[in-house]
C-alpha cells in the first residue's frame, strides 16, 4: 500500500495552484500540463463518485452518516490506486467526526498546507461560490460552518478560517509542509522550491523554474480561456478569476474586513498576516 499526501487548505486558498505545480514538477514534461487532467493528478476526497464505488451504492442513496463512515475505505481506495506518493486534494477541518477522522492516519504519508489571508479567502470564496460578500464573512467566522457540497461533491466540514489552519498546524505527529500564498505569489521559486526536499524527491533547479512558469496563474488562466476548466463553479464564469493579493481592499467594506480581523486575529497574528499593534501586513 502507498501513502497518501494531503493537499490540504480553506477553499479558495491556492490548492489548485499546487496541484498545478507539484503536476509539472514531477511529470516534467516540455509543455504545460493541462488544468483538466489534474483530477487523474491528484484525487479529490469531496469527490462523491468515491463514496459510490467503495460502497456500491447511488449517492441518492446515501446519508451523510453513511458518507462519513466511508470516510477510511475510500483513503484506502486512494493509497492502494497506485506506487508511491499519492496526492489528494481536501478542504476538510482536520477533525473526527462522530469518532470518523477526516484523514486516516495509517495511510497517511504527510500534508502541505497552503493558508491564504482571511481577508482574500472571502473575495475569492465569495466570487467562486455564489455567495453574497456579507454571506461568506459570517461563513468563514462560523465555527459550525459546513459547506452543504452539490455537483458531484459531498458535504465538506470546514469550520471557520482559524479553526480549519490551526487543525492542520497544531496537529500532532503529521509530517508537514505550510506554504503561505502570499509567499507563492512574491516568491514562487523559493517557496515552491521548498517543496522537493519536503517529498523527498531530487531537487532540480532548471525542473523547478521550469515548473513554476507552466504552472503560473497567467499560464492556468488561459488553459482555462481556451479549453475551460472542469473544476470550474457553477456559479462563476471562471476559476482563475484574478489571483492578485490584497484585492479585498477593493471589495470589503470597512466593517466587513474589521468583522474578519476580530474573528480571526490571533491566527492573523501567527501567520504573519497582522502585527502585535494590529497592523495589516498584506
Amino acid at each position: 500500500m502507498s501513502h497518501i499526501l494531503w493537499l490540504a487548505s480553506y477553499p479558495k486558498s491556492g490548492n489548485t495552484w499546487l496541484r498545478a505545480f507539484l503536476a509539472n514538477y514531477l511529470h516534467d514534461g516540455p509543455e504545460p500540463e493541462d488544468i483538466n487532467a489534474l483530477p487523474r493528478f491528484s484525487f479529490g476526497d469531496m469527490r462523491i463518485e468515491f463514496y459510490e464505488r467503495v460502497s456500491g451504492i447511488k449517492a441518492a442513496n446515501l446519508s451523510w452518516r453513511d458518507i462519513n463512515k466511508l470516510r477510511p475505505r475510500v483513503h484506502r481506495h486512494f493509497a492502494n490506486a497506485r506506487q508511491g506518493l499519492v496526492f489528494v486534494k481536501t478542504h476538510s477541518i482536520l477533525s473526527a467526526i462522530e469518532d470518523v477522522p477526516t484523514i486516516t492516519p495509517e495511510v497517511t504519508f504527510g500534508a502541505i498546507y497552503v493558508v491564504r489571508n482571511p481577508l482574500d479567502v472571502a473575495v475569492s470564496f465569495s466570487h467562486h461560490y455564489g455567495f453574497s460578500v456579507e454571506q461568506t464573512v459570517e461563513s468563514i467566522c462560523d465555527k459550525e460552518f459546513v459547506h452543504p457540497g452539490g455537483h458531484g461533491q459531498i458535504v465538506q466540514a470546514l469550520s471557520d478560517w482559524s479553526a480549519h489552519v490551526g487543525s492542520w498546524l497544531r496537529a500532532p505527529g503529521l509530517y508537514l509542509r505550510v506554504l503561505r500564498y502570499e509567499d507563492m505569489v512574491a516568491n514562487p521559486l523559493t517557496t515552491f522550491g521548498t517543496i522537493p526536499d519536503f517529498l523527498k524527491v531530487p531537487r532540480d533547479r532548471r525542473r523547478l523554474k521550469k515548473a513554476v512558469r507552466f504552472s503560473s496563474f497567467k499560464v492556468l488562466a488561459e488553459q482555462e480561456e481556451k479549453a475551460g476548466f472542469r473544476e470550474a463553479s457553477p456559479h462563476a464564469p471562471r476559476f482563475f478569476h484574478r489571483g492578485r493579493v490584497g484585492v479585498w481592499r477593493q471589495t470589503l467594506s470597512p466593517e466587513q474586513a474589521d468583522r474578519i480581523v476580530a474573528c480571526h486575529r490571533e491566527m492573523m497574528m501567527e501567520i504573519g498576516y497582522l502585527s502585535s499593534v494590529g497592523k495589516l501586513l498584506v
